[in-house]
């Protein structure tokens, strides 16, 4: 069965503005059908995790949900917020957007990531760029066979 790598960036939003949740909702979709890539957590210790906890969700309620209902990302996001009483204040997510924008890999690891992709600039370390990059040069991979950097 094909696989697709889940090229929505943790940077994206959607209508409630937080970041990274279209990406949860996408990496959840995939996995419950058989398509998310080895390698892909499909709701992992990171973002993933930080994302449910910003906005007091459970884990296991995300992915049952996801996995039973087969929501579109609307719905998704719909649920999101009456699993809040039908309100998440904004600034909560803004805060939870900070938080992710704001997050670094490791020194070691950025610099193993930028080796990777063949980026010189040392001082790109944040996990949303390395992390989208990353996954562009798994589709680049998968596209042409060719591996990069």
């Amino acid at each position: 069965m094909a696989t697709t790598v889940p090229l929505v960036s943790s940077g994206t939003a959607g209508p409630l503005k937080a970041i990274h949740l279209p990406r949860l909702w996408l990496k959840l979709t995939l996995s419950a059908a058989g398509k998310l890539p080895e390698g892909y957590d499909e709701c992992g210790a990171g973002f993933d995790a930080m994302t449910i906890s910003a906005l007091g969700l459970d884990r296991d309620k995300v992915i049952d949900f996801v996995k039973r209902t087969k929501p579109t990302y609307i719905q998704f996001e719909e649920w999101v917020v009456a699993q809040n009483g039908g309100r998440i204040d904004p600034a909560k997510v803004e805060a939870h957007n900070a938080a992710i924008r704001g997050y670094n890999h490791s020194d070691e690891l950025a610099a193993k990531m930028r080796s990777a992709a063949g980026i010189k600039d040392s001082s790109i370390k944040d996990a949303v760029t390395l992390n989208t990059v990353e996954d562009l040069d798994e589709i680049h991979r998968e596209v042409t066979g060719k591996v990069t950097a």
